[in-house]
């Protein structure tokens, strides 16, 4: 990465070349919890004016030196500033919180300050403070994450659209646009939707759809299928799997004359993309064909 990159960054002046580049770097995510940081904060109310008259009325009767008001105003301006800066930079570190973050066609093994371990599935974001984890063990999940959870204290995920709370188990949490599904494999899970508590001993979902609760499928095997590269869905509709296989391929999905409210049943491989397209346009009745980078489903009239 280029050492003007973080400057033009903050300046809204990269190129889409130059902030891809940038997003790849490792300090990138760290850049961005800072910004945020700052936005929340508000520097206090700073009179200048009143300031320098304050100021004024401590000089002594001795002191017959002139003094130019407006590069004083000036210095106490670049004052407040760098109180504000330090105050933001002691903020941020004493709440850092560690954030791992996926891509497209990617996923990764995180292992927690106590050894529990996550994996995250592709376009997925995990944070917690390792500084608090002694106290409590909380972690927030955009995305989908597979958890093999240490026994200890409560061990909470918060997500937009629910909380899950354990003691010591394996579970999968998914929070999509549009869909939530929590599935036990060990142990009990607690799920919190719209304030209502659920329980879910081992081999059992919650799913919600669009904001309502779903009749959830048992689990057939002991862990998710995307560790195993692939993707399995049971009555689920069309454009979550259609999602989901963006994001597993790296691909930008369009449809045309298709339902994509019908429900799919089945399995897709998350490595081999030919395979994948095949497993979703037989059993959905569809058509598909590639546009440069793009893959269009449509259905039986001509694109």
């Amino acid at each position: 990465m280029q050492e003007n990159h973080l400057a033009k960054w903050l300046n809204n002046n990269l190129t889409e070349a130059e902030l891809a580049e940038f997003k790849k770097s490792d300090g990138y995510a760290s850049y961005e919890r800072i910004v945020a940081a700052s936005d929340r904060l508000k520097a206090p109310d700073f009179n200048a004016d009143e300031a320098l008259t304050a100021i004024k009325n401590q000089r002594t009767l001795q002191d017959t030196k002139v003094v130019q008001l407006h590069p004083f105003k000036k210095f106490i301006r670049i004052a407040a500033a760098a109180a504000v800066i330090i105050f933001v930079s002691y903020f941020y570190l004493n709440n850092l919180d560690e954030n791992i973050v996926t891509e497209y066609a990617e996923n990764k093994e995180v292992v927690l300050p106590d050894n529990s371990k996550v994996r995250l599935n592709a376009d997925s974001e995990l944070s917690y403070s390792e500084r608090k984890w002694s106290k409590e063990r909380n972690v927030e999940l955009k995305g989908e994450a597979f958890f093999k959870v240490a026994k200890g204290k409560r061990f909470t995920v918060a997500t937009d659209a629910g909380k899950v709370a354990v003691l010591g188990t394996q579970f999968n949490v998914e929070n999509r646009e549009g869909f939530f599904e929590v599935t036990c494999f060990e142990g009990l899970v607690s799920v919190t939707f719209n304030g209502k508590e659920t329980k879910l001993p081992a081999g059992t979902s919650f799913i919600v759809i669009d904001g309502k609760i779903t009749e959830a499928p048992a689990p057939q095997t002991l862990q998710p299928s995307w560790l195993t590269n692939e993707s399995t869905f049971k009555s689920v509709p069309l454009k979550f799997v259609l999602a989901e296989l963006e994001r597993q391929h790296n691909i930008t999905v369009e449809t045309q004359d298709i339902d994509t409210e019908q429900l799919f049943t089945g399995t897709f491989s998350n490595t081999d993309r030919d395979i994948a397209l095949k497993s979703i346009s037989a059993p959905s009745q569809i058509k598909f064909k590639f546009e440069g980078s793009k893959v269009l489903f449509y259905g039986d009239k001509n694109p």
